[in-house]
């Protein structure tokens, strides 16, 4: 299939989810006559560019409006300015836990600097990103059974593995954070990231101001087990205020480069 055929896909999958609210996998594969593995590419990559979110089994639509091109590419660099601030606490020779995600995975190459790293990670797209760095870290997976839906390693296998380590900070992402109870998921696969925030020191969520407050049924972490949260200074004063009483720090990275695109 050719580049521009790609292209037309993926716009055709953005107005579907738009149009219908919700869109499964299997619907796609068969719509667009094409693999289950292609289409979850096609909505990680939609999803990245904030045209829609992805669920167990497929996708739903942001809770706005559609984004035009130019709200995804703002949230690009707000995804690019939480994981620099999120980088900035990691340390020479800390021992890092970090879960799949995009906003994760973000901060990746901005860990070229650091010096004698340890990384465990559940996801082979983190592992990647990790190898191609000057300055690559000691890097350990999980393993455990793959899981097709959150492209990651779960499991008892991998819960096992990670109890038999302890490390410095886990940098997660979230679908959502309920302002009451903490961070949300659609995967019901949670175990996993419980385990992390058990055998991590310090639990950094990494997560966009325009998903907090969004109430999705799967809580995966509660407050009392997150110590920073790291997002974009769109946060409402409310939503901060709410926030730093559950005894969390709260860091906004700047926009800046945001209002400059704008001008």
């Amino acid at each position: 299939m050719t580049k521009r055929n790609t292209q037309q896909r993926r716009h055709a999958i953005a107005a579907l989810v738009q149009e219908q609210g919700e869109v499964s996998v299997e619907e796609l594969t068969r719509r667009f006559d094409t693999s289950e593995v292609t289409i979850r590419k096609d909505l990680a990559l939609l999803e990245t560019g904030g045209l829609l979110l992805r669920r167990y089994g497929g996708a739903v639509c942001l809770p706005t409006e559609m984004v035009a091109e130019e709200d995804a590419e703002q949230m690009s660099l707000r995804k690019q300015a939480i994981a620099r601030a999120a980088a900035a606490r990691i340390r020479d020779h800390n021992r890092i836990l970090i879960d799949s995600g995009t906003t994760t995975r973000a901060m990746i190459p901005l860990l070229g600097n650091k010096r004698g790293l340890v990384v465990m990670t559940n996801s082979l797209n983190v592992a990647g990103a990790l190898r191609e760095l000057e300055n690559e870290p000691t890097l350990l997976m999980t393993g455990g059974t793959w899981d097709p839906h959150s492209e990651s390693f779960q499991g008892q296998v991998a819960e096992l593995v990670l109890r038999s380590y302890d490390f410095d900070q886990l940098f997660i992402g979230a679908d959502g954070i309920d302002l009451e109870r903490g961070t949300t998921t659609f995967n019901e696969l949670v175990g996993l990231s419980r385990v992390m925030a058990e055998v991590a020191r310090e639990v950094i969520v990494m997560v966009e101001s325009e998903k907090i407050g969004r109430r999705i049924p799967n809580l995966e972490l509660p407050w009392e087990s997150i110590h920073t949260l790291v997002t974009d200074d769109a946060l409402s004063g409310e939503c901060r205020d709410r926030i730093l009483a559950k005894g969390v720090t709260l860091i906004c990275a700047p926009s800046a480069n945001l209002n400059a695109r704008r001008r």
